[in-house]
């Protein structure tokens, strides 16, 4: 079951550096969300804030809050473990275990987890591949090491590996960035089909994918060099491009500065 998240007062920091301040959004299950702004505005650092990646690098710690519906996901007793089995992440660039076969890259997950019967992990691989739009194009050689896939195909083979867990939210970085265009095609096809189960947030350079996907845009930008990132203003998708309420929103769509 697809979950909603609310963000208050958010700010995240590298030691003693601010990234980002104060932030507070409420993203809607079962949507597409897409983060644009300038490089350095800290989308990609509040995107890993959602599952707890970003305590991961040395010095990194967040202050306010992010629920999971009536979950705190920094209260005390939380497992940052746990909170990213809730919430997948995608990265920029294709990153299938290189050693593992296709099956095995996708089974991974459970494995580690434990949370699997045996008797079913075949069928979890098949239904994860299938709803990443690959089971076609590999079913024939999933013993095969994923690293032989196209850079598509491996997206995809990393988005079925996140689906297999059973989260209940998909933050994607930029997973189009590395990709031709036929490749980004497919991906943003899929992420319409997968949005019908889960809480999708994408962080995009790219304005039209961004536009095309999401059914809600948040802009993020800092005043200058060296100061936090902050949300500038979030929307529907259609208004944000078309009737932003933030002149500083309106710059950016419109070239004048990014």
């Amino acid at each position: 079951m697809a979950k909603r998240i609310d963000v208050s007062g958010l700010s995240a920091f590298y030691g003693a550096h601010k990234a980002i301040e104060d932030i507070s959004m409420t993203i809607e299950p079962r949507s597409v969300t897409a983060f644009i702004g300038p490089s350095g505005c800290g989308k990609s650092t509040f995107l890993r804030t959602l599952n707890r990646m970003h305590e991961v690098v040395p010095g990194g710690r967040v202050e306010g809050k992010v629920m999971l519906d009536d979950e705190d996901l920094y209260g005390p007793g939380i497992d940052p473990v746990s909170v990213r089995r809730e919430v997948g992440m995608v990265f920029q660039r294709p990153n299938p275990f290189p050693t593992m076969s296709i099956f095995d890259n996708v089974a991974a997950g459970l494995r580690l987890n434990g949370d699997y019967k045996k008797s079913g992990l075949a069928d979890i691989v098949e239904q994860s591949l299938r709803g990443a739009n690959l089971w076609n194009e590999v079913k024939d050689r999933l013993n095969k090491p994923g690293s032989g896939l196209s850079g598509g195909q491996q997206q995809r083979l990393c988005i079925a590996r996140a689906i297999a867990v059973q989260p209940k939210v998909l933050l994607m970085d930029e997973p189009c960035s590395a990709l031709d265009p036929i490749s980004t095609l497919a991906i943003e096809d899929l992420i319409g089909e997968l949005k019908e189960q889960y809480t999708i947030v994408i962080v995009t350079h790219n304005m039209q994918q961004a536009a095309r996907v999401s059914d809600r845009t948040a802009f993020f930008n800092l005043a200058a060099i060296g100061q936090p990132g902050k949300l500038i203003e979030i929307d529907e998708t259609e208004r944000i491009f078309s009737n932003p309420s933030v002149k500083d929103t309106e710059d950016y769509i419109s070239g004048r500065f990014g």
